[in-house]
């Protein structure tokens, strides 16, 4: 049985170390896309191990930090409503808006809570009729489907005064607008593994077919990092890119099928902004007309204030992989997480967060 542990022994990290050192000739850029696997490249000192013809470089991390500021004062706006409550995970708190964050409007009075799952909010829902309760539906399409149930559980049961303002994002589209973009001339991706069971392997084929680079799925142990890396190595200097799954444990080609359905009966794919990269068509997850009792966009028509970024702020350009953190004028020293600028330092799988607890 395999454990914990067997992904981070230290004798198959060293031998995947030796593995990728004798067979690494050419400089290459990898990016990985996920904040996770940000959060354990540092935690476990992958960089460090690696040799120096290996560069990575963090992409957009994770949905809360991709979160542009028009949609964080959408949702502040509808929480200063009377008879609203709005219901959110944690690290969605403290992201600043334009002017305030969440966490601030709650301290003015606003009904804001914290919640950890989709159900806590229909149970919210259930207990509080005579209020609107709003779900903040962030995430990309490893949280989306427990939303897209949510929604479908809600007009089922008949909670009229149930609504979720979807901020989902789909991560394909935003991979290809990075490598549209070019401002990295990046040579291998690092593909989500928690996106990946849901999506499937098979949903990066574009990136060696259109892109001719590596794309190698992996998980977030230390052995999970150092195989992709081995294997993006070896595709590299072979000149042979393709997908790869080396997370076969958890993702498989297709994915989670039903998972995947379920979203496709609540959601559509529509046009979405992302802090850094601005507008990216079909990249968003909008509430199907069938479901618009439940939609809060359609339901809430609020004053959007123009939106506005901290002086200062880099985010967007570490977010897509130009800026490293340690480079932001702002780091540690009015940036921090008892003090956050932007949502990179704010989420528990934001780059900055990254580089601020493990250096």
């Amino acid at each position: 049985m395999q454990t914990g542990k067997t992904f981070r022994d230290p004798a198959v990290v060293e031998k995947l170390k030796n593995r990728i050192w004798a067979a690494s000739k050419k400089p290459i850029k990898v990016m990985e896309f996920c904040g996770t696997h940000t959060h354990a490249i540092h935690r476990f000192g992958i960089r460090q191990i690696l040799p120096p013809t290996v560069e990575l470089f963090s992409g957009p991390g994770c949905p809360v930090c991709v979160t542009d500021n028009t949609d964080i004062d959408r949702a502040i706006a509808i929480s200063k409503l009377p008879g609203v409550i709005v219901a959110t995970f944690g690290d969605l708190l403290k992201v600043p808006g334009s002017s305030e964050s969440l966490l601030t409007a709650k301290a003015e009075g606003a009904a804001v809570v914290m919640v950890y799952s989709p159900l806590d909010v229909l149970s919210l829902a259930a207990g509080n009729p005579g209020c609107r309760v709003v779900f903040l539906g962030i995430g990309f399409e490893t949280t989306a489907p427990a939303v897209a149930a949510s929604i479908d559980e809600a007009r089922e049961k008949g909670l009229s005064n149930y609504s979720v303002l979807s901020m989902h994002k789909v991560t394909p589209p935003a991979m290809r607008a990075i490598l549209d973009a070019r401002e990295i001339a990046l040579d291998a991706i690092l593909c989500p593994g928690h996106v990946s069971t849901v999506t499937g392997a098979d949903a990066w084929r574009f990136v060696p077919e259109e892109y001719r680079i590596p794309a190698v799925v992996a998980g977030f142990e230390p052995v999970d990092i150092m195989l992709a890396v081995a294997q993006i190595v070896r595709q590299c200097e072979a000149g042979a890119p393709r997908v790869a799954n080396a997370y076969p444990r958890s993702v498989s080609n297709e994915g989670n099928r039903p998972a995947r359905e379920m979203m496709d009966q609540v959601f559509e794919p529509a046009p979405a902004l992302w802090r850094g990269l601005g507008a990216i068509p079909a990249s968003g997850l909008a509430i199907r007309p069938e479901y618009a009792a439940h939609d809060a966009l359609r339901l809430f028509d609020v004053e959007v204030p123009e939106n506005r970024t901290p002086d200062g702020c880099s985010c967007g350009e570490i977010i897509r992989g130009v800026m490293r953190p340690n480079e932001c004028p702002l780091f540690k020293t009015i940036c921090t997480p008892s003090h956050p600028i932007g949502p990179c330092m704010v989420s528990s799988e934001g780059s900055c967060s990254a580089y601020y607890l493990y250096g």
